[in-house]
């Protein structure tokens, strides 16, 4: 049997006396109770406590410890331990801090900054007003510039599948390239239709670009998928080039409005909630998903990316290149302010509005 087993012929021994002697364990105990050594605890019984106070939130900046909350390595917590008068190694400090409810912790971004006043009370006039206008048979879109990115051979975020050993050669800085410049890409994703439009411009990411952006999906998909619409609903954020202060993007929708006949009815969403605006979480996600690890070396690449973007749940996106150059500081007179005909609505005018179409246009 020790042979077979590798157990010590003594231990086999007295494993047959007690055998024969009827003695039995427990079910589900290998050992008697008593049996083996004593927890690190109950050798020392201010370990946990003294534990607790190096990681604790009151130890942070406290002189008198010998540990810093920047340095909170389970080795460096045994050396804290050890300077208050502790044996114990620092394999057995993940256990005992487990025994705490401590666990490795990242940042989660939840803070969105100061609240408006009417938040939740936004988000549901937001969610009533797209739900009136899908039901109506009406267009409803979320719009937003995605982050920009650098046109060449630059490093990109993320990592794809490649023959081991032979990653892509990228360069060592990111500065912009002159000749081959920046990508500004505006998207449009229409709410109904599961469908994402993206113009990619080359220049300043201005309400000019925005709305043209807009006008560009109203021509090539718009129009032909909702022929009779007569409004047309936008969801927002409150800043940028489509920010509801920003008067250029007010003057860009009505001349949009003249030319399409359609009323614009549009919705900002409260500062700092610019995640929750769809277009972030239903295109530009799959987007940045499908174009992960590699690196954007022309406006070709980029179009061709992110036409390429599909979804398990049926996406389908567009992409276009806007060669057009839109100036920055272009000023807009309380007069051709005054002349848009805009309505605000009873419930927070600065952030819900319809812009209708002026007659004789």
């Amino acid at each position: 049997m020790a042979r077979a087993t590798g157990i010590s012929p003594d231990t086999i021994g007295r494993g047959i006396k007690e055998l024969e002697r009827g003695e039995t364990l427990e079910a589900g105990r290998v050992r008697r109770p008593g049996a083996g050594r004593k927890r690190l605890t109950e050798q020392d019984p201010t370990l946990l406590s003294d534990l607790e106070r190096l990681v604790g939130d009151d130890a942070r900046g406290d002189p008198e410890l010998p540990l810093r909350w920047t340095a909170k390595s389970v080795r460096n917590l045994a050396a804290g331990l050890g300077e208050l008068g502790h044996q114990v190694h620092f394999t057995s400090i993940a256990g005992l801090l487990r025994s705490l409810g401590y666990s490795m912790q990242a940042n989660r971004k939840t803070r969105e900054g100061a609240a408006h006043p009417d938040r939740d009370e936004q988000f549901r006039h937001i969610n009533q007003t797209v739900k009136k206008a899908l039901d109506d048979g009406e267009p409803a879109i979320s719009v937003d510039t995605k982050k920009k990115e650098l046109v060449g051979d630059f490093k990109a975020v993320g990592r794809e599948l490649a023959p081991k050993g032979s990653p892509i050669a990228v360069r060592t800085h990111d500065f912009k390239d002159k000749e081959l410049g920046k990508a500004v890409p505006y998207g449009v994703y229409d709410v109904g239709q599961n469908t994402g439009f993206v113009s990619v411009g080359i220049d300043n990411d201005t309400a000019q670009f925005s709305v043209a952006s807009i006008r560009a999906w109203w021509q090539q998909l718009g129009s032909k998928r909702y022929p009779d619409a007569s409004e047309l609903t936008i969801t927002a954020d409150c800043g940028g080039s489509n920010g509801n202060r920003t008067r250029l993007w007010k003057t860009e929708l009505q001349g949009l409005a003249d030319e399409t006949g359609l009323a614009i009815r549009v919705c900002h969403f409260p500062p700092g909630t610019s995640k929750w605006n769809k277009i972030e979480h239903r295109l530009f996600s799959f987007i940045s998903k499908n174009w992960r690890g590699e690196p954007l070396v022309s406006h070709e690449v980029i179009i061709n990316l992110i036409a390429a973007t599909i979804t398990s749940t049926g996406l389908e996106v567009f992409a276009r290149l806007d060669n057009t150059n839109y100036p920055k500081g272009i000023k807009v007179s309380d007069e051709q302010l005054a002349a848009i005909e805009i309505e605000g609505a009873a419930f927070h005018p600065e952030g819900n509005y319809k812009i209708r179409p002026r007659s004789g246009n």
